[in-house]
């Protein structure tokens, strides 16, 4: 498991993750620590390193 540090793209309060490098390619929601909105997160590991992350609001 990776920490990973990012802003939440509602309340942009600096938030982290934990992410699971063991697969390659992820994709799920996530609540906000702070201001709980559900936030879509896509990352991207290359032999456990993290190569892309992405945290982006949902449309409602």
């Amino acid at each position: 498991m990776q920490e990973h540090f990012f802003t939440c793209p509602y309340c942009w309060e600096r938030i982290s993750v934990l992410i699971d490098n063991s697969i390659a390619k992820q994709s799920y929601i996530e609540d906000c620590e702070v201001c709980c909105n559900p936030i879509q997160v896509s990352v991207q590991f290359l032999n456990s390193e993290l190569v892309d992350f992405q945290a982006s609001s949902i449309e409602q």
